[in-house]
């Protein structure tokens, strides 16, 4: 069941099955398997060995796959990065991840080697050409297939994907290669993705949603990933058109984009079978908007430690469930709400969302104080979300522990957030919420107490925080107030404020 192995075994089963196709070119199982394996002698040559790590820096492209691929074949785990990251930002991950070898765009080349102070990075992959950079196209020309590709225990680290934390630093989630492929058993179980789909990826491969939600999937299946460079509305309703795509995942931004274009009322979207929303609930409105087409919703809740599958709303329940995020019960896995002790709360009543299963990360990347606060001894994983279960086992995600921000499909923490903006000379304190937003979701807001005889814009903190944070994190809106409320511990009442500018 290793990652490494599922295009080899798919090129045996059928070799001139389209695989990947990417700006007007199509590579065929026979084709990106040779690749893959050339890529992964390329690395192994370079020392990669079982048990480094391949970091990844860049927007969609076939080479992401392939890395991908042949890090597992080398026997080594793949770290896909941020693009939107600043330099700081991927210099902590970079670090903290050890990364050996770091494949990048050229465009983000320059970002890294602005960086270069105590790197562990000792060889560098640019995707097409850069200074000082090896070019991935040469390195798969250069060798030969790999002979004998390792073949790791399910146990073992297939990918690790680095999520913002609380405390400000990110954390790596491990995902072993029985993670990915149990996620995608259950998925194959609760959706229906046959040999013959097309999917179309535009979310970005470096989201667990956009890696594993249909891309994986339809790949394991021997089905044709038709992937864009990045998100763009109208170029995806012509790509679906043109491909005769059948699935889709995207968070509810992306398909709200797609049905303010024009020429979406007279887009031919025949061949699409659903789509797959994560994120957040799809809004009714934009669920009856594609009805009108003639389009259904497949709704899921998940998350990267989850690989991401936790909760899944069926093509038949969407319209009938609106706003809920899923059944508590998947083929493979289980979903409980508990209090603060860890007691299972009655139906109703609102409790922290916990996920079992064979989908659940092994663990955060060296760092296990944070692992055994996230799962317990029974391996219940705490997502830190609230839900609430109706009478028929739905839960409807009401609250988030943690208080994250999701705008646009993207996590934001904001502890992260306030530690940059509380260096802020005119911020006395400073509070992150989100705040709906019709078109992004949810808006980052900094609620703001000045210091005596200070001023301050939204421009202002946003220009102040662009060189720490990437552009996603950086304040929407700004309110502001005396003091901030806080309870008789001193923590800030957050919920108050959600409700005061909400």
């Amino acid at each position: 069941m290793d990652l490494g192995s599922w295009i080899a075994r798919r090129s045996a089963i059928g070799p001139d099955r389209p695989a990947i196709t990417y700006e007007g070119r199509t590579q065929t199982y026979a084709e990106f398997s040779d690749r893959v394996d050339r890529m992964a002698a390329a690395l192994a040559a370079g020392g990669i060995s079982p048990g480094d790590r391949v970091g990844y820096l860049g927007l969609n492209h076939p080479m992401f796959l392939t890395a991908m691929f042949a890090t597992a074949r080398a026997g080594a785990t793949f770290v896909p990065l941020n693009f939107r990251l600043t330099g700081p930002e991927l210099a902590y991950i970079l670090g903290d991840a050890g990364v050996h070898t770091l494949f990048a765009d050229t465009d983000l080349a320059e970002r890294v080697d602005s960086i270069d102070t105590d790197l562990p990075v000792r060889r560098r992959v640019a995707v097409t050409t850069a200074p000082g950079w090896e070019t991935a196209e040469d390195l798969i020309m250069q060798h030969e297939p790999l002979r004998e590709p390792y073949h790791p225990a399910s146990s073992e680290p297939a990918v690790i994907m680095y999520t913002s934390g609380t405390t400000g630093r990110p954390k790596g989630a491990v995902l072993s290669h029985g993670n990915l492929f149990w996620n995608n058993v259950n998925a194959l179980l609760s959706f229906d993705t046959v040999t013959d789909d097309v999917t179309y990826t535009a979310a970005p491969l470096f989201h667990i949603g956009g890696l594993n939600v249909t891309t994986l999937i339809t790949l394991q299946k021997g089905g044709h990933v038709v992937l864009a460079h990045a998100f763009d509305p109208q170029q995806a309703l012509a790509d679906i058109a043109s491909h005769r795509v059948t699935t889709m995942f995207g968070v509810p931004a992306m398909f709200l984009f797609m049905s303010q274009v024009p020429e979406f009322d007279t887009a031919d979207l025949s061949s699409l079978r659903y789509l797959v929303c994560g994120g957040a609930p799809v809004p009714e409105p934009l669920m009856r908007r594609y009805a009108e087409r003639g389009l259904k919703f497949a709704q899921g809740y998940g998350l990267t430690e989850t690989a991401p599958l936790a909760l899944v709303m069926g093509l038949d329940e969407s319209e009938r469930k609106i706003g809920a995020a899923g059944n508590k019960v998947l083929p493979l896995s289980d979903v409980r709400l508990v209090d603060a002790s860890n007691t299972v709360v009655p139906v109703g009543e609102p409790g922290e969302i916990c996920v079992r299963g064979p989908q659940v990360m092994v663990g955060y990347w060296r760092n296990p104080d944070a692992t055994a606060s996230a799962i317990d001894d029974d391996g219940w994983f705490h997502t830190g979300d609230i839900g609430r279960e109706d009478e028929d086992g739905y839960i409807f995600v009401v609250d988030r522990v943690k208080d994250m921000v999701i705008t646009g499909g993207e996590n934001v923490y904001p502890a992260e957030v306030e530690s940059v903006l509380y260096s802020h000379s005119a911020v006395a304190e400073v509070a992150i919420v989100g705040l709906p937003d019709e078109k992004w979701g949810e808006a980052v807001t900094a609620v703001v107490a000045l210091a005596p005889d200070e001023k301050v814009t939204l421009e202002e903190l946003r220009e102040f925080a662009a060189d720490q944070l990437a552009a996603y994190k950086l304040p929407l809106r700004l309110e502001f107030v005396d003091a901030l409320p806080r309870n008789p511990s001193g923590k800030v009442l957050k919920f108050q404020l959600r409700n005061d500018f909400g």
